[in-house]
């Protein structure tokens, strides 16, 4: 059994399933040693709306995935997500100190890039530099021990509602967990599914979930746009249900089983069972009618990707073309769909890069677990002390810890 430190834990806690990771690092990469699922009963469009259904989908993922692993999981990075996600690119300048760029100069180039007005009732996810300009010469990722004296940093902040993110810390703690970090789900996901030239030459992942469509945009190996639809794979289950007249539960299945993003995909028109409501007999319904059900769905969800992009000023950044990824992603005739919206090349994104269990984890709906534990492991380092308590009134610690650093670094 790997020791307790050398584990990483990551919980995507989403609309229809909450699942749990863990992962161990190894000399050739990350391998998955556990997981566990359950379906979720607490939340819609990624947010958290039972905290007591939460708490217990999170615990009967986590046992399962305990009982996989072989160990006890006491801390996990969580995903969050919902429509109250908001991502903004911001900008920093500062003079260089002795005319070399140096470790405290490129912290004071970010805070001076986050002193942006952020409302109250919103809380600081991510702060991701995305790139470095030193006297004019841009493109700069790493400037540590470059000469100098102007020193510019463009940066991406992501802010999420304080109420949600602190439900979601919450559900984790009755759970008898500790956070140690709230990751953004794109985010999380891009870490699993994405390829670095991808990422170099310019991508668009699309993660749709149950519940929300989760949008990054990369380009130049950094991230450049996110957003957060709250449309996912629950509402094409819900327009079947109440389309075809049909339980919510029959309407997950038919949708899997025989469910085509578009007529204009469906091979063969076949007539399919429709179990009825209230006792009533079941039904012969066409799968075209099926499938004219979910197009107009789907094309929504797809176009409102679109204009997030477009609205982002992104839509010719992205020569790589799309990446689907999430559960609902696996819906047949989707990646065709995509490609007409977008008019670029689709692929579906499962997770790469990993070993261990990788047969069971190779699917787009283990997308967002899998990326949260290789988030983990690339901030495990510099975070190891690190926890995200909300409950802990974190806001205020944050402003604290920050003065902290700032009086440091200026009497240093």
């Amino acid at each position: 059994m790997a020791r307790k430190d050398d584990l990483i834990v990551g919980l995507d806690i989403g609309t229809t399933k909450i699942c749990a990771i863990v992962a161990e690092r190894t000399e050739n990469g990350v391998d998955i040693v556990g997981i566990g699922t359950h379906p979720s009963r607490g939340l819609r469009k990624g947010v958290v709306i039972d905290i007591d259904a939460t708490v217990g989908s999170i615990k009967r993922a986590v046992e399962e995935a305990e009982l996989m692993a072989d160990c006890e999981i006491a801390s996990v990075y969580a995903g969050i997500a919902g429509g109250h996600i908001r991502g903004m690119n911001s900008h920093g300048v500062v003079a260089v100190k002795d005319r070399e760029v140096r470790d405290s100069d490129v912290k004071r180039v970010i805070d001076a890039a986050k002193a942006v007005a952020i409302p109250m009732d919103r809380e600081v996810i991510h702060v991701i530099p995305q790139e470095f300009i030193i006297d004019d010469q841009d493109g700069i990722r790493e400037p540590l021990g470059m000469s100098g004296v102007r020193l510019e940093a463009k940066i991406h902040i992501v802010t999420a509602a304080v109420t949600s993110a602190q439900n979601i810390v919450k559900c984790c703690n009755k759970a008898g967990l500790d956070v140690i970090d709230i990751v953004l789900e794109p985010l999380a996901s891009a870490q699993a599914v994405l390829a670095a030239d991808e990422r170099d030459l310019g991508v668009c992942m699309i993660d749709i979930g149950g519940g929300t469509t989760d949008i990054a945009v990369f380009a130049d190996g950094s991230i450049k746009n996110t957003a957060v639809l709250g449309l996912g794979g629950y509402h094409l289950t819900n327009d079947i249900a109440v389309g075809l007249r049909t339980p919510f539960e029959e309407a997950e299945r038919i949708k899997k089983s025989f469910g085509v993003a578009s007529a204009r995909y469906l091979g063969s028109d076949d007539v399919i069972t429709v179990p009825s409501v209230g006792g009533r007999r079941p039904r012969e319904v066409s799968r075209k009618i099926l499938c004219e059900v979910i197009e107009p769905r789907a094309e929504e969800i797809l176009s409102l990707a679109r204009g997030e992009i477009i609205k982002a000023g992104l839509a010719d950044r992205i020569p790589s073309g799309v990446v689907l990824t999430g559960g609902a992603s696996a819906l047949t005739g989707i990646a065709e769909l995509t490609e007409e919206i977008f008019e670029s090349p689709v692929r579906l994104g499962t997770p790469i890069n990993i070993g261990g269990l990788q047969d069971v984890v190779r699917s787009p709906m283990y997308a967002t677990g899998v990326g949260l534990v290789v988030f983990g492991f690339s901030q495990h380092r510099s975070q190891r002390s690190r926890g995200f308590r909300i409950r802990d009134d974190s806001i205020f610690g944050r402003v604290k810890q920050r003065m902290r650093d700032w009086f440091y670094a200026e009497f240093d």
